[in-house]
């Protein structure tokens, strides 16, 4: 995708460093070459991780309390959240000398968040496109009618699969609290996902010796795929039983279809790095990396979950 121009502050550094559910412990201490953030001692599975444990539990303890009391600022929250990962993704790709457009992106990714309170599907549909088409006409105009875009067609590829990727998938998580049993849809989404994730740790850590995909991510493992499988199937039969009352067979199938979207969007983004050559989408959020670092799960599986809602609640 992108030729050999190596993104700035990232020269050497190692794609696979990237993690998720399902890792192995990374043994090696720094990358070599690395920055001197990516630099420091990590630790166990890479990353700095008394400040990552205090980072997800600030965030996951915010996400219950707003899910509680104030359900519509998920809303806000999560526009906030995509206009951070739309800049990094970017950013990024700029880095990498491919072109995209941000502040249509931003903005088109603002409105088809917003479109969805009101509007529901429709709304998000119409914006989504209205945002490709505008992006597609700023293209073609940022170098001047004078003379021909150069890598329109990469570029405008480049653009409407970030805004499929980031704010397309991440509407569905506001049309999901926007349901009847809103707040506790989004709930039980959240809690499966974050099951997910403990079990790939914990399980990758003790157990990983068989790698799953060691062309994209070297430290994910069959191992942890088992134990993010069995603390989200058991997370989210429970929630969905007792925070839904649902019938407990749609907990175990939300936690299947759940573990399989976390781990593919993982695995995806953990690719999107490697093309690029850079560990981290960005540094905002420390032991984790950028937002979109934490997004990469989360945004199939919203989808995925809003799905499995929609057709059997």
């Amino acid at each position: 995708m992108v030729g050999s121009d190596r993104p700035r502050g990232s020269a050497g550094s190692d794609p696979s460093a990237a993690d998720g559910p399902g890792q192995t412990p990374d043994t090696s201490g720094s990358v070599p070459g690395a920055p001197d953030h990516a630099a420091k001692p990590p630790g166990k599975a890479g990353r700095n991780l008394p400040a990552a444990i205090a980072v997800g539990a600030a965030l996951g303890i915010s996400l219950i309390l707003i899910m509680v009391f104030v359900p519509l600022v998920w809303i806000g929250v999560v526009s906030v959240a995509l206009a951070v990962a739309t800049y990094e993704v970017a950013d990024r790709l700029r880095e990498a000398a491919v072109l995209v457009p941000r502040i249509p992106l931003i903005l088109g990714g603002q409105a088809i968040i917003w479109s969805a309170w009101p509007w529901g599907t429709t709304g998000v549909l119409s914006a989504t496109a209205g945002t490709v088409l505008v992006c597609m006409v700023w293209l073609l105009l940022q170098q001047g009618l004078r003379s021909a875009p150069k890598n329109y067609l990469r570029e405008l590829s480049v653009t409407v699969l970030v805004a499929c990727w980031l704010p397309l998938l991440a509407s569905f998580a506001v049309l999901m609290v926007l349901e009847d049993n809103g707040p506790e849809r989004v709930l039980v989404f959240l809690i499966a996902v974050v099951c997910s994730d403990v079990g790939g740790y914990v399980a990758g850590v003790l157990f990983g010796k068989h790698p799953m995909a060691p062309a994209i991510s070297p430290k994910k493992s069959w191992e942890g795929l088992a134990g993010s499988l069995l603390f989200c199937v058991i997370g989210s039969l429970l929630t969905v039983t007792l925070i839904l009352g649902a019938n407990s067979l749609i907990g175990v199938l939300l936690g299947v279809v759940l573990v399989v979207s976390g781990t593919l969007g993982d695995l995806i983004e953990s690719q999107v790095k490697r093309d690029l050559r850079i560990k981290d989408m960005g540094t905002l959020l420390p032991g984790h990396g950028g937002i979109m670092d934490r997004l990469d799960s989360l945004l199939p599986s919203a989808f995925v979950a809003w799905l499995v809602f929609a057709i059997l609640l």
